[in-house]
């Protein structure tokens, strides 16, 4: 899922209305820019500081508090860290109970993929464009769906195309050949990050990466022992076809999301998200989906199920956002990978799988990994976003940004 945003701390809205994605943010929380704020930048900003432990009310930049608090492992004296981390591992236990539902929907009878996430859509828009809207007024919203709808189709395309391919894969091929290629999303992730986001990996980033491949790579080579890879698939090179398209298709809507979030306010990304990828999957399921729609089974189990994955499909699309501000798309996708780890945990109730003695080890490694991912990061780690500038005074001051926390060194996040 994308990338399967909690509500944000926004300041009060005093522009014209929302404006293109390449200009300048607003200082307020989490709030698009004014023509104003645009028109006045130049130099680097100055951000002044509570009395605290950064300068006692001195004048400082996001530059200063990383020579003041910088060097190795400075990243894990940092609060920040943890609710990354644990974020993390809240995402991919989500995840993999969305995948859960989808198989206990599965042995119900009802296979209705499209169709299936549409009711998420629709919550999303509901919920974030009700709120963009209460924000901005039906005028100022129509200007934006006018000026960057264009933008926010594309993401919403790519987002609906990841999962909907991702579902006819495992109809054609085993898991152990889908998960793997899923690691292409990565390594999508880690070339569309370094040419068009201009980001540069540390080698103990590249490290980390590598570790927690590491791991899910023994998490598949037990599914294999096992016999739990998923069998025989008579069309294998098709449905191995589909995973390659689909992780192409996450890795791009990653770093799209993750350079919108990092310049406009949760609430209109993810609003935006909901509001055309509710038009694109409804449409998509409204041409392929029909005659699974009329044979699937329709209960009392069913309805649970479906709501449940909607329910949590909903929070994965509403932390990953939060997850993207405070470190990367790469950091994202390799906190994933502890996904089968929690399937085999919630397997064990649900399944009455055993788990097998690799994948506690497995685990460890995949964590591992995150923590040697930010071993040699500065306090700010991939929160300090190369394509905001050197004081992220192209980007907007919300939840999760490192603009946000040099002016409120206090907030949790």
């Amino acid at each position: 899922m994308t990338y399967p945003a909690a509500t944000t701390t926004v300041g009060k809205a005093d522009g014209e209305g929302p404006i293109p994605i390449e200009t300048t943010a607003s200082t307020v929380d989490d709030e698009p820019p004014t023509s104003a704020s645009a028109q006045k930048h130049g130099q680097p900003e100055l951000i002044g500081t509570s009395d605290g432990d950064y300068g006692n009310g001195e004048q400082t930049t996001v530059e200063d508090l990383e020579r003041k608090s910088g060097g190795w492992f400075a990243y894990f004296r940092t609060r920040g860290f943890y609710i990354v981390l644990v974020l993390g591992q809240i995402l991919a236990l989500a995840n993999t109970s969305t995948s859960t539902l989808t198989q206990l929907l599965s042995i119900e009878g009802t296979s209705i993929p499209a169709f299936q996430t549409f009711f998420n859509y629709v919550l999303l828009n509901i919920v974030y464009t009700g709120y963009t809207i209460y924000r901005y007024g039906f005028k100022k919203w129509g200007k934006l769906i006018l000026k960057d709808g264009w933008r926010y189709f594309i993401l919403a395309f790519l987002d609906v195309e990841g999962n909907y391919f991702v579902v006819l894969a495992y109809r054609y091929t085993t898991i152990l050949s889908a998960q793997l290629i899923n690691f292409w999303a990565i390594v999508v992730v880690v070339i569309i990050s370094f040419i068009f986001l201009r980001v540069r990996y540390h080698w103990t980033q590249v490290l980390g990466i590598l570790v927690c491949c590491g791991g899910m790579g023994i998490l598949l080579a037990s599914d294999h022992i096992t016999g739990s890879n998923g069998g025989y698939a008579p069309q294998q090179l098709k449905g191995d076809l589909f995973a390659l398209l689909a992780a192409t298709f996450y890795g791009l809507s990653n770093c799209y999301e993750e350079f919108f979030v990092s310049k406009r306010p949760l609430y209109e990304v993810v609003g935006q998200l909901g509001f055309w990828g509710m038009l694109i999957n409804g449409t998509q399921a409204g041409i392929f989906d029909r005659a699974a729609f009329r044979s699937a089974v329709w209960n009392g189990k069913v309805g649970g199920y479906l709501t449940g994955y909607t329910l949590i499909l909903f929070m994965f699309y509403t932390l990953a956002p939060i997850m993207f501000r405070l470190a990367s798309a790469a950091f994202f996708n390799i906190s994933l990978l502890t996904g089968n780890f929690w399937g085999v945990v919630i397997g064990i109730k649900v399944f009455h799988l055993h788990i097998y003695y690799l994948y506690p080890i497995a685990f460890v490694l995949i964590i591992l990994g995150l923590f040697v991912y930010f071993i040699a990061n500065t306090v700010f780690a991939d929160a300090k976003k190369p394509w905001l500038g050197e004081n992220q005074e192209l980007g907007v001051s919300g939840v999760g940004t490192a603009k946000r926390r040099v002016e409120r060194p206090d907030v949790l996040v």
